[in-house]
């Protein structure tokens, strides 16, 4: 399990995103990303992203 994700942050110029939580939900796994730069986070849940 990746504790990081690199994709582009649409708040600053980071590529870099840390993991804040993770949990089993009935739809799947759910992920919540944060930026490392600023504030900006997004959820995953089964891979699909609520920055979208």
């Amino acid at each position: 399990m990746s504790l990081s994700l690199e994709t582009d942050c649409p708040d600053c110029d980071s590529t870099e995103f840390y993991k804040a939580a993770s949990t089993r939900i009935h739809l799947g796994t759910k992920q919540k990303w944060h930026c490392t730069d600023c504030d900006y986070g997004f959820v995953k849940i089964n891979g699909i992203d609520t920055s979208v």
